[in-house]
């Protein structure tokens, strides 16, 4: 079963969150990958995030670009923590999905990471780290990844 949802805004952002995708792979942590667009299928976003909890999700990451609304929207309809991934996808190189992400009002949070392929990593890392509270395997795994990572 899948813990932690992917949620991208259009299928040329794929490419974008490949490092995320790489390395849930590589920690063996079992993800679904969604296209869903918060400004042509808002519905569609609010049932996805209203269901997300009971289909098994236990962390979203949500990439965007430009005026990024997907990870907000996501996370006003579900009790889920929400990783904002800023995209650049626009003549900004990324800055406006940025501040579109960390700029969200008081009470609707939204945890968000770089710009680009280090951000899309870095949000893989942060949704394993949270679930690594509730699952040993998981715990183990990015554990080993880190000591990896440090010995490089």
């Amino acid at each position: 079963m899948a813990r932690i949802a992917i949620v991208i805004g259009s299928k040329t952002d794929e490419p974008l969150m490949q490092p995320a995708l790489d390395i849930l792979n590589d920690l063996k942590i079992d993800f679904e990958l969604s296209i869903l667009s918060a400004h042509r299928k808002p519905d569609q976003v609010r049932k996805y995030a209203l269901e997300a909890a009971s289909k098994g999700f236990e962390v979203v990451i949500a990439a965007a670009g430009g005026a990024a609304h997907l990870p907000g929207v996501i996370a006003s309809w579900t009790a889920l923590p929400v990783i904002g991934v800023p995209l650049p996808t626009s003549d900004l190189k990324g800055i406006d999905s940025l501040y579109s992400i960390v700029q969200m009002p008081g009470g609707v949070p939204v945890a968000c990471v770089g710009i680009g392929a280090a951000g899309a990593k870095n949000a893989a890392l942060l949704a394993a780290q949270i679930l690594a509270n509730k699952y040993d395997d998981i715990r183990k795994k990015f554990t080993d990844y880190k000591r990896k990572l440090a010995e490089a």
